[in-house]
């Protein structure tokens, strides 16, 4: 789009200024790939167009940072500004992940964890729309430079020693982990009254 003059004019849309100040595509292939060597993060990709719901009783993590990002769906493009939370290693206890089946009464689910047998995993990465939950941060930095911990250069970012949230209530984009043991794992599909999601949304 031009000005009378000529000159070329930038969009306004406030989902490209927000990803053009949270994550330019450069930094953050580069933070991606400093990451990924040093075992920080998983690789980057594209989202489906459907968010999902993670609870859990309770989550302790050991190198927990989070800085603001933004995904990129697959189908059509359309961005979201989320919250990238990342945990070098975690346990998730009572574990519980649903998707709902747009248009349609049917809602898949997964549980692991019970009984006291936390799933685990190490290098998790989310990309977090929404978390609900009581948490106790260990050692925290707040306001730390968001370059030191995997954003961009400038922007707002925060890390801890320890997190330890309970009653976890989360809806998210993706997540990305080197390993994931989902101790006790349970698949099933949901129909009807039964279609039920891991949590309301409020």
């Amino acid at each position: 789009m031009k000005d009378p003059q000529g000159n070329l004019v930038q969009g306004r849309t406030r989902w490209r200024r927000f990803a053009a100040l949270m994550i330019p595509a450069t930094a953050l292939a580069g933070a991606i790939v400093f990451g990924m060597a040093n075992g920080a993060i998983a690789a980057s990709f594209a989202v489906s167009g459907q968010t999902f719901k993670v609870s859990a009783s309770r989550l302790e993590g050991d190198g927990f940072k989070q800085y603001g990002g933004m995904v990129t769906e697959k189908a059509n493009g359309k961005t979201h500004p989320v919250a990238v939370s990342g945990i070098a290693s975690a346990k998730l206890y009572d574990l519980c992940q649903s998707v709902k089946v747009p248009n349609l009464p049917v809602v898949l689910t997964i549980n692991a964890g019970g009984g006291g047998d936390p799933a685990t995993a190490t290098d998790l990465l989310l990309d977090v729309e929404q978390l609900e939950g009581d948490a106790t941060f260990t050692n925290i930095d707040i306001g730390v430079d968001a370059s030191e911990v995997g954003g961009q250069l400038g922007a707002f970012g925060q890390r801890s020693e320890k997190v330890v949230i309970t009653d976890v209530k989360q809806v998210a984009w993706s997540t990305t982990a080197g390993t994931f043991k989902l101790t006790g794992l349970k698949l099933k599909v949901n129909v009807g009254a039964d279609a039920k999601e891991c949590f309301v949304t409020k």
